[in-house]
């Protein structure tokens, strides 16, 4: 038998990808209406307590315990959002990253700004899916690697065209196509950006920064 063709190869990534995706939304459905919920309800039963007790002592130890179950809960709706956010399917990818962006800013103390030029378009969910999942690398790779205090991303919606430019202001690096194949996340954000129908690039300068550029062509209603 030969070799499977490179549309077949592509169709079984897809699936995985789709069928990945799913599993992630159900975890992230999950965290936020039970274990979130959960959590919540013990929080503020525990601050009814605390309102209660008249010791010192017991009265700062119910407050440390309240203080832990709030982060616990931060950190939850985090983990949620990470893996799916609830506004991608609802909204979509704009409102989704706009959204995500306070939680990155929040976790990470990088700020970032994002604009949005031309008449935006509804996407089809595995498309918004790929576009936020190249977005959260990009920021990932800048919030680790790029030591920068601000990022800015730019929504382009043309009439056949949505371009996504990540720009991170950070210290760069010498990129290579050789050097870009050690790094499997950059391989994944264009191999994502590919299997939808468009393209990634990435640009860097040592000392400028680095910029990810997602095109995504749009079929005509």
């Amino acid at each position: 038998m030969g070799e499977p063709s490179k549309q077949s190869k592509e169709s079984v990534i897809s699936y995985i990808i789709q069928t990945q995706e799913e599993e992630l939304k159900r975890i992230s459905y999950e965290l936020h209406e039970s274990v979130g919920q959960t959590l919540y309800s013990f929080y503020t039963g525990l601050q009814f307590i605390q309102s209660g007790i008249t010791d010192n002592h017991m009265k700062c130890f119910a407050g440390e315990m309240v203080q832990s179950l709030e982060r616990s809960i931060k950190e939850i709706q985090m983990v949620s959002v990470e893996l799916h956010p609830p506004t991608l399917s609802t909204l979509g990818i704009y409102p989704a990253l706009k959204s995500y962006a306070k939680q990155y800013t929040a976790t990470f103390g990088i700020e970032v700004e994002i604009e949005e030029g031309g008449e935006e378009k509804k996407l089809p969910e595995e498309q918004n899916v790929t576009l936020f999942r190249v977005c959260q690398e990009a920021l990932h790779n800048a919030a680790k690697y790029a030591d920068t205090s601000f990022i800015k991303i730019i929504f382009t919606w043309a009439e056949n065209c949505l371009k996504i430019e990540v720009k991170d202001y950070g210290k760069g690096f010498q990129i290579d196509e050789a050097q870009t194949q050690s790094f499997p996340g950059i391989q994944a954000m264009k191999e994502r950006m590919h299997l939808a129908g468009g393209e990634c690039i990435i640009s860097s300068c040592v000392g400028e920064g680095t910029e990810v550029t997602m095109v995504l062509p749009l079929m005509n209603p």
